[in-house]
């Protein structure tokens, strides 16, 4: 399998800055990026670091469930929701990268995969979240089309905040203040939904043996963790336990996507269409860092390149970047990029701004 190496070969300038602007709505400032990515061999899967990765992290949640088994008994062990709520984000990162077709070429390999490791290993159904995911990734930040902008217990427009009194206009005039406590939902929230759709008319569509394979592994992982738990330690204890997990997981994820796209700009449904380089970079914010930040966030914080390129394995992300970079800037194309503070300062600055009518009212 043909392996990038960090030697990368920058583009050259492609246009000066504005010389394409009467293209936006055309593939023609796409087409010349992808194919320098694909020259790069950028787009190869990457199966040995998956595989090597998925295996270091099965082995750290089998490490982790072995000392529930020798320690539960003790508070002590409540130290050990933290690494296993650590744990649990790589598998959901894993698990979206399958999704996404990144680790292997096979379809139905990556299926195998993302069942794993979001259905059994977190009780996350699949199916709820591609379907969510791919209308993401289809139109980022549009307020019609991406689910993940559509106004729920948090909102993320002004004209989304009118009108809202009681306890839901509390909660937008406080968003910004709340998100990261209400983040601390989200491992929870992920059940409930993927429950949900596993039962709702209006789900995913499914075949009935793909609903009961799901099903059956969703059920599966809620009887496999409580009887982890119950059966390694007290009652009240096991609950204590459980909360601190699902709220560190909540909270890791929600750092991990919080910052990638709200407060970049908003697609005109009235205005000239964007082609796929501008709606993709213009809507996403990158996070710059050391290999510590493309772990903790799982690749995540090369948001524009994984935007760009979805199937594109995690590890070449890094290297894609000088790429997109510089044709953007030949094109005259702004590309977002601020430091792991500077990203969240952006993110809840947007959502207090949001929720700046309800407080002058």
């Amino acid at each position: 399998m043909p392996q990038a190496t960090s030697a990368l070969v920058l583009p050259a300038p492609m246009a000066p800055p504005g010389a394409q602007k009467g293209k936006r709505g055309s593939g023609s400032e796409f087409a010349p990026l992808l194919r320098t990515i694909k020259e790069q061999a950028l787009l190869e899967r990457r199966t040995g670091w998956y595989t090597l990765g998925i295996t270091v992290n099965l082995l750290g949640l089998t490490a982790v469930a072995a000392g529930l088994v020798l320690f539960g008994h003790s508070w002590w062990s409540l130290l050990l929701a933290v690494p296993l709520a650590v744990l649990s984000a790589r598998a959901a990162f894993f698990g979206h990268d399958a999704g996404h077709a990144q680790i292997s070429a096979d379809r139905g390999r990556n299926r195998l995969i993302q069942l794993v490791h979001a259905n059994l290993l977190l009780g996350m159904s699949q199916e709820w979240w591609n379907d969510k995911h791919n209308r993401h990734h289809a139109n980022p930040n549009h307020e019609e089309k991406d689910p993940d902008v559509a106004p729920d217990v948090l909102v993320f427009a002004k004209h989304q905040a009118v009108g809202h009194t009681g306890l839901r206009g509390w909660l937008i005039r406080h968003q910004a203040w709340l998100f990261f406590p209400l983040t601390t939902l989200e491992g929870l929230a992920l059940k409930v939904y993927g429950f949900q759709a596993l039962f709702s008319k209006d789900g995913p569509r499914q075949t009935p043996r793909e609903r009961a394979i799901e099903g059956g592994l969703l059920f599966a992982h809620v009887a496999g963790y409580l009887a982890l738990l119950l059966a390694t330690m007290p009652l009240g204890q096991a609950i204590v336990f459980g909360l601190i997990h699902q709220m560190l997981l909540g909270l890791h994820l929600g750092m991990a996507f919080a910052p990638n796209h709200k407060g970049m700009e908003v697609p005109d449904p009235d205005g000239e269409p964007w082609g796929h380089l501008r709606r993709q970079v213009l809507t996403s914010r990158n996070i710059r860092g050391s290999v510590l930040t493309d772990w903790f966030l799982g690749g995540l914080n090369y948001q524009v390149e994984h935007h760009l390129f979805p199937s594109m394995a995690r590890p070449h992300l890094r290297l894609a970047q000088p790429v997109v970079r510089a044709h953007c800037r030949a094109l005259g194309i702004r590309y977002t990029e601020t430091g792991f503070i500077d990203s969240y300062r952006q993110a809840l600055g947007h959502l207090y701004e949001v929720g700046a009518p309800l407080r002058m009212a």
